[in-house]
């Protein structure tokens, strides 16, 4: 059958009948709010290049926390700006480390706040890398040693893990850091933590934002010998099944908006939950467009973010997430 019997608009005639027969919901339970916490007293200051976004020292925690928990929000992404770098990023995995810290506050504060600790060393790192680095004499490189970093990436997720943390979200894309990191928290006794892996990273220009604001671009080169290559997708199943195959929990697509088609694959190909990274700069542009009057903000990001939804994603990290959850309201 065709036109004249079937009329599809005669399901939009009303925001009630649009409402009835909508596919993709998108609530406040599917969101994850990053936060960045640093060192120094009295600190609330906004990363220039994100607004919105600020870093918190941890005696001004305490009043994001709550308005967080006021706006309904049920999880939070946390990242450490320490005062302390070098060569292998101790204070990544020290029992007094900057999101150790943080992660023993919030849980006094607000016990039932899902926590998810990124896990990574470049943060921490003095070269910014998120690994081990050695130099090699005899092609004078320096290279980021993975089996290495391994070691350094498990203690991490274990100290964050005795911190507190409910969820370890590991984003170094070293081979083999799901297999190790949920040995590591098994052998610790946290065989009950899940591991939101960080599946497929690209080595995207998305991220410029965020590494002002985690302090973390690299010191020297790139990413791009651990972080994927933007033109792969198949590369992305890969990566993906020997996570699945080593033990995550849920499977992470980074950066969201130039990679729907990604998240659609991981989603037709497992069945494991599919977490979508609204990364810094997907953020950026859209806050800087409606600053200059150009977008409709509120509609834009709504747009967005259930076009995350309907390719496929479980759950969004976006630092739209206190915005979105005041206007689903």
């Amino acid at each position: 059958m065709s036109f004249p019997i079937v009329r599809n608009r005669r399901l939009r005639g009303s925001h009630a009948l649009r409402n009835l027969v909508r596919e993709t919901q998108l609530t406040v339970n599917d969101l994850i709010y990053p936060i960045f916490v640093t060192v120094g007293t009295n600190i609330k200051s906004e990363i220039a290049s994100m607004p919105g976004v600020y870093h918190f020292s941890l005696d001004r925690l305490e009043e994001e926390i709550e308005e967080i928990s006021g706006l309904g929000l049920q999880a939070i992404l946390l990242f450490g700006v320490p005062e302390h770098k070098d060569a292998v990023g101790t204070s990544a995995y020290a029992e007094d480390g900057i999101v150790q810290q943080a992660t023993r506050l919030i849980k006094k504060q607000k016990p039932d706040l899902l926590i998810v600790a990124d896990t990574c060393l470049c943060q921490f790192t003095d070269h910014g890398h998120c690994g081990v680095i050695e130099h090699n004499s005899l092609t004078n490189r320096s290279d980021v040693k993975n089996d290495l970093s391994l070691e350094l990436l498990v203690q991490t997720a274990v100290s964050q893990a005795q911190a507190g943390a409910d969820i370890i979200a590991p984003s170094n894309m070293m081979d083999g850091f799901v297999h190790a990191i949920r040995n590591g928290l098994d052998d610790a006794g946290f065989e009950d933590i899940p591991i939101m892996s960080y599946s497929v990273k690209y080595a995207s220009a998305f991220y410029g934002p965020f590494r002002d604001a985690a302090h973390s671009a690299p010191q020297f080169g790139d990413r791009k010998t651990y972080q994927m290559d933007p033109a792969n997708a198949r590369e992305a199943l890969r990566e993906a099944e020997a996570d699945v195959i080593e033990g995550a929990d849920m499977l992470m697509v980074k950066p969201a908006l130039a990679y729907m088609d990604i998240i659609r694959n991981l989603k037709d190909h497992f069945d494991l939950p599919i977490v979508a990274y609204n990364v810094s700069a997907e953020y950026s542009m859209v806050k800087a467009a409606a600053q200059n009057g150009w977008i409709d903000e509120k509609a834009i990001v709504l747009e967005m973010l259930l076009g995350f939804k309907r390719a496929g994603a479980d759950i969004i990290i976006t630092y739209f997430s206190k915005d979105v959850a005041r206007w689903l309201r």
